[in-house]
């Protein structure tokens, strides 16, 4: 049986001898059926096709992983290495042995987790490539795994994952949506590993807060607030988004507080005293 993926938001499914009827991930709100309709391929499919991937370097010990041509929403992936072991996040839905070797030569993967469901891709792949590293995901977003597996592990909250290492869960585009915590990145000032849990937009001195991205539905003032309040007590003086080159590079957490003011007061609401 194979395993299919979503063309459309990249996302694999458990085993089945036939596509599902659709894409669980694409029908929501927040994402959309393609506008050809719903198409699926594999990850052996894909290979045959030529996909390969973009590995840049962001910073020490950041790495980038991009699928190429542009699978899904084309997000990239983050790899973070640390003297504990090295974390990936968020998954791209494609995998191949020449990358696989390439972060074998990074020290390899001690742990994965993902900023939303969005950017699940074949999770399921790299931790086996990896001999079944744990995948760590926010309980609140349980129900939008396609493929389950004993090497998901479910957490709330917060998870101090790696010395220097913390997930925080963040709510707002999705109930589980979540951030990953640096301390060490940006030179000891710390970095934020975001997806779009909080996005950056193209104007890179800022960043916004949305339910759906595609589909333009805003989050309400409350989330956006709690968004806000869930990273504040963390250090950080960069943002590396979801996508290539979507990156706050200094001032970020200056820029997040700045950037709630501004939606909010668009909102008809206001920061409450003590954020920033």
């Amino acid at each position: 049986m194979e395993c299919f993926v979503c063309r459309t938001c990249a996302v694999q499914y458990k085993p089945s001898e036939s596509p599902p009827d659709g894409c669980t991930v694409c029908e929501d709100e927040r994402q959309y059926v393609g506008w050809h309709g719903q198409r699926w391929t594999t990850v052996s499919a894909l290979k045959a096709e030529g996909l390969h991937f973009e590995v840049r370097t962001h910073e020490r010990d950041l790495t980038g992983i991009c699928a190429t041509p542009k699978l899904g929403i084309g997000q990239r992936s983050l790899l973070v290495q640390t003297e504990a072991g090295n974390v990936l996040w968020d998954c791209q839905g494609f995998i191949d042995d020449e990358t696989v070797e390439q972060v074998r030569a990074f020290g390899g993967i001690a742990a994965i987790s993902a900023s939303h469901p969005h950017f699940y891709g074949c999770m399921v792949e790299w931790s086996r490539a990896f001999g079944g590293v744990p995948i760590h995901l926010p309980r609140a977003d349980a129900r939008w795994v396609m493929r389950p597996d004993p090497a998901i592990r479910f957490w709330e909250g917060r998870l101090d994952l790696l010395p220097g290492i913390t997930l925080v869960q963040c709510g707002g585009h999705f109930e589980g949506s979540s951030v990953l915590h640096w301390s060490q990145g940006a030179e000891g000032r710390g970095v934020l590993l975001v997806g779009d849990t909080i996005q950056v937009v193209s104007d890179r001195r800022f960043v916004s807060f949305m339910r759906s991205y595609p589909n333009l539905i805003p989050l309400p003032a409350a989330l956006v607030r709690q968004v806000v309040e869930a990273v504040t007590p963390l250090d950080f003086d960069r943002i590396y988004g979801g996508w290539w080159d979507l990156d706050v590079t200094a001032g970020a957490k200056q820029a997040v507080t700045v950037s709630a003011e501004r939606y909010l007061a668009r909102m008809g609401g206001e920061m409450a005293a003590g954020y920033g």
